[in-house]
């Protein structure tokens, strides 16, 4: 059963027409990898997800709920934890601060903040006096995730997780979205260009051309055919 089914969406910036009737799903528990050469459409597609970019038409459905129409605040708070490519911290906030602002989002800023993401995450736990500015690259994308996990999400989506991270985090991080999904039954869907990391992590992919989604299946279902035709650079 899907916890998020897209059908048929366009989205234009301006009299650009970027996304092309484009259908997805992701499945209860399930975690998807979304693949594509720079520049088809993969973040405005997340982007649309999220409500941060308006649609021309079509329908996203999270949880047997259209979000056609919804803003982005209501698709937070109905269980869509949302990590942009870039992570987009606030570098002035300590790391408390940063994990606090997403419950003040749903109204629960007095709540505590979830020990599971300490658990997943334990650097965050020792720096939470830290401003978010101070923390290496990939301590922030640890928080990024942290802070869309504070909102106890039933759909994960992330932008480019390993993007400029080293790599012993790049493990950690790959190992938390693993424990998440696999073992908690948090969906995930990932944009990701590494392709051992998508492997490894995501057990569905779908892959975005000029737009269009052009194949997608189970991840070993995968070739070394569609790579070369549709991924390689």
């Amino acid at each position: 059963m899907s916890l998020l089914e897209i059908q048929g969406l366009n989205q234009y910036y301006g009299e650009s027409h970027i996304l092309w009737d484009l259908d997805l799903g992701v499945a209860e528990g399930g975690c998807t990898c979304l693949m594509g050469r720079n520049g088809v459409g993969k973040t405005t597609l997340l982007k649309a997800i999220m409500g941060l970019v308006p649609i021309r038409n079509g329908s996203i459905v999270f949880n047997g709920e259209d979000l056609a129409r919804q803003g982005a605040h209501r698709r937070a708070r109905i269980g869509i934890g949302y990590v942009p490519q870039g992570r987009e911290i606030f570098p002035q906030l300590t790391v408390e601060e940063n994990l606090r602002v997403s419950l003040s989002t749903v109204g629960t800023h007095s709540a505590p903040v979830p020990e599971r993401i300490y658990e997943l995450f334990p650097v965050l736990k020792s720096m939470l006096r830290r401003r978010g500015g101070d923390l290496s690259g990939g301590q922030q994308q640890q928080l990024a995730i942290g802070r869309a996990l504070a909102l106890n999400p039933k759909l994960l989506i992330l932008d480019e997780p390993t993007e400029g991270i080293q790599p012993n985090i790049v493990r950690e991080i790959g190992d938390a979205i693993m424990t998440l999904n696999r073992e908690e039954g948090l969906a995930v869907l990932l944009v990701e260009q590494k392709l051992p990391f998508a492997r490894r992590v995501a057990r569905e992919f779908a892959i975005m051309e000029k737009g269009r989604r052009v194949a997608s299946g189970t991840m070993d279902g995968l070739t070394d055919e569609l790579v070369k035709k549709h991924l390689s650079v």
